[in-house]
Parts: C-alpha cells; sequence; structure tokens
C-alpha cells in the first residue's frame, strides 16, 4: 500500500530526475507499456497514432496530488452548483434541445432533468469538458504510479475507443484524470455505456448532442432508473424527528415513513422505497430521496451534494 511518506518520497525522486533522463525513462515506460497493450488486442496503427504526440504532462501530476481539500456547507455547494445563472442557462439549453431529449428518453429511458441535471453540472451544458489529451493525462498518470493498474486500464480502454474509431487521439480530450466530453465519462465507463445515438457509427460524447444525452439516459438506466418516478424532492419533517433516522442506510416504504409523520408532498405509492436527507443538518432542508433512482444518480457520483444538486438543477431546469 503506498503510504503518504512513500508517497512523498516517490514525487521527490522524480522531482528530482533531470528533464533527459525522465524524458527517456517515460519513453521507455510507453515502449513497454505498448508491447503489453498490443497483447491485449491493440492494434500496431492504433498505438501509432494514439501515441504519435504522447508526452509526459507535469501539470496533470500536479492536478492530480494536489487535488484542493476544503469543507463546504450545503448551503454553499448549492447556492454554486444550482445558481440561477445555470439555471436560467439550462432552460435555453433544454428549450433548444427539448425534441431531441424527448427522443432520447422514449429510447433509453431516464428523464430529461437527470439528463440536464448531469449535463448542466459536469460541464456546464457542454461548455467546460477539460481541454487535456486523454491519452497523455493516462499515460502519464499510469507512469506516475500511485494508481497504475485503474489507469493502464483506463487507458487500455480508451486506446479501444479509438480503434474503434469513436474518435481521433488529437481530439479526444477530458479532465486532467481522464473524464471525457460533455458528461465527464472515463473510458471504461465510455466503453459500457456510451451510445451512438444518431446511427453514424461514431458514440461521440464531445460534440454530439444526441450522443451525450443517450450516453447519460443510458448510463441511468443501466443503473436501474425507474421513470415513474423522480429522483427525489423536498420534504417537511415532524417537529420532532430523530435525525439518526437520516441517510440512505435507513431505507423504508412511505408506508413506513408516514407511521413516523414523514410524508411526500404529494401522493405516491406507498410501497415506494425513500430514504431522508438532511446535506444541512436538521436545520436545514429535508429531502425524500427514491430508489433506485437516487441510487443511479450515486453510481454516476457518490456524494449527496451532488446527486441532490443535479435533482434540483434537472428539476428547475425543466419544469
Amino acid at each position: 500500500m503506498l503510504t503518504r511518506r512513500s508517497l512523498a518520497a516517490s514525487l521527490a525522486t522524480a522531482a528530482a530526475l533531470p528533464r533527459p533522463a525522465l524524458a527517456e525513462d517515460f519513453a521507455a515506460y510507453i515502449r513497454d507499456f505498448r508491447r503489453r497493450a498490443h497483447a491485449q488486442g491493440i492494434g500496431e496503427t492504433t498505438l501509432e497514432v494514439a501515441f504519435r504526440s504522447v508526452r509526459y504532462e507535469p501539470k496533470v501530476v500536479a492536478d492530480y496530488h494536489h487535488q484542493p481539500e476544503f469543507t463546504m456547507t450545503w448551503a454553499r455547494y448549492r447556492a454554486l452548483v444550482v445558481s440561477p445563472a445555470r439555471i436560467s442557462d439550462g432552460r435555453a439549453e433544454y428549450g433548444a434541445n427539448r425534441a431531441v431529449i424527448t427522443g432520447i428518453v422514449r429510447r433509453y429511458g431516464a428523464a430529461p432533468g437527470a439528463i440536464m441535471g448531469i449535463w448542466g453540472v459536469e460541464s456546464d451544458y457542454g461548455k467546460a469538458t477539460g481541454s487535456f489529451p486523454v491519452i497523455s493525462s493516462l499515460a502519464t498518470l499510469a507512469y506516475d504510479g500511485q494508481r497504475r493498474a485503474f489507469f493502464e486500464r483506463e487507458l487500455i480502454d480508451a486506446l479501444r475507443i479509438v480503434q474503434h474509431g469513436d474518435i481521433n487521439p488529437a481530439n479526444m480530450t477530458g479532465s486532467y484524470a481522464g473524464a471525457m466530453g460533455q458528461p465527464q465519462f472515463m473510458p471504461d465507463s465510455f466503453l459500457r455505456y456510451a451510445v451512438d445515438a444518431t446511427g453514424d457509427g461514431r458514440r461521440d460524447i464531445w460534440t454530439n448532442r444526441a450522443d451525450v444525452f443517450g450516453s447519460i439516459a443510458n448510463y441511468l438506466q443501466h443503473f436501474g432508473w425507474n421513470r415513474t418516478l423522480p429522483w427525489g424532492e423536498e420534504v417537511a419533517l415532524p417537529a420532532v424527528f430523530d435525525a439518526a433516522n437520516a441517510g440512505r442506510a435507513h431505507r423504508r416504504s412511505l408506508a413506513l415513513w408516514s407511521r413516523l409523520g414523514v410524508r411526500p408532498p404529494r401522493p405516491r405509492p406507498l410501497a415506494t422505497v425513500a430514504s431522508v436527507l438532511l446535506p444541512g443538518g436538521r436545520e436545514g432542508p429535508a429531502y425524500f430521496v427514491y430508489e433506485p433512482n437516487f441510487g443511479a444518480l450515486m453510481s454516476y457520483n457518490p456524494s449527496y451534494f451532488y446527486c441532490i444538486s443535479v435533482g434540483l438543477l434537472g428539476d428547475a431546469v425543466t419544469e
């Protein structure tokens, strides 16, 4: 297991390498990786094209190892993520893409609000998708070694995407950690859930809106999205409510919640399974979140703040 001390030592060692030595060592790693990738079915033509411009990315390493650590209140997080500007932009985008989204929902499932919420939070409706070259980023992080097995698997999957013809490596951009396109899929998720909604033979989550929406919907549907239920909704708690009953560990039917004095603001089937979440504590707003839909959102990003914000943004945009 890599400890904080051993990680610091490895980073210090890498930083101490002269640039020519680092470049030579990285090139040797790439040559070895190419041999192993070829043994896993990646063709030489794909390898040549994908690694033609590969380079060690110091900023990727810096960003990965110095991710900001901060504590943010629910009120602050919600204000930043579900901002009036993002809601306004989302309503305009939903209006412009409503026909396409309606067709996607009919075909792949999920819900317009969930699609719009994820699209808005992940990439600000396609405006912030990341400009790092994915092949170089993943190769750099694999070489860096902290999670080599994970990033090598993602790099192999990125090469499979290139080999399939979905994207030219020069246009394959994303976050410093390899999350790609408007839905910010890692390569593994792309291979599992990205769809060619337009039938042009390519799964284009970078520029093709139908493929973007279809891929998000397909992802959520795979994780059990039930289109007859919402993700959740704000709920009024009784004057006496034990906060120990909050959290997804305490999932109950609405019939059981009703006996505890907690009822949804509108009628729902009593067998519906829900949890009560208090993201801002007992004095903040309370939310009923419904299964399996909230669980599908959690598979996308396992943060209560994130998932509730996706739901609230999607509701505000599509209401």
